[in-house]
């Protein structure tokens, strides 16, 4: 695959990803919960929705690109769950860099609001990877295989 094909899916990928977290930040910033976690945290409302469209950009940029470049490296044999795998991975990541610290320096609870924060990043990275995986595995069945060759001609 080329330049252009693989930046085209990664593209399309990280878009889908994105739309994925926002929509998943979207309904969960409609509970109570998320209420009381931006009160605590003094986080304004239009600003987040702003911040959680960046984020998970962001985050679907690095999910997308390690799918799609590293696609046989990664464990299973389906695209969803070598998604959610990755987006596991950002998962810790992002916890133990930015949700541990911001809890520990802004609460009074920080055990409350650190579950609450790491829950609500579970449910938003999770969809953030169920939907790329979908879509990745939609890109790859589109491939025929007997197009496919797996060795160039004259490499046997």
């Amino acid at each position: 695959m080329n330049k252009k094909g693989i930046f085209k899916k990664v593209l399309v990928l990280t878009l889908v990803g994105g739309m994925a977290f926002w929509l998943a930040n979207f309904a969960i910033s409609r509970t109570s919960f998320a209420a009381d976690y931006r009160a605590a945290m003094n986080i304004s409302y239009y600003p987040m929705l702003l911040e959680s469209l960046v984020g998970g950009l962001v985050i679907g940029l690095w999910v997308s690109y390690l799918l799609v470049r590293f696609y046989n490296r990664i464990p299973f044999n389906n695209p969803i769950l070598k998604s959610v795998l990755l987006s596991s991975l950002i998962l810790v990541f992002v916890t133990i860099t930015l949700s541990g610290p911001s809890s520990f320096l802004t609460t009074g609870n920080i055990l409350r609001y650190f579950i609450l924060g790491t829950s609500f990043n579970v449910i938003r990275i999770t969809a953030l990877g169920i939907a790329i995986g979908f879509v990745c595995k939609k890109q790859y069945s589109a491939i025929k295989p007997s197009v496919v060759i797996t060795t160039p001609a004259g490499l046997e």
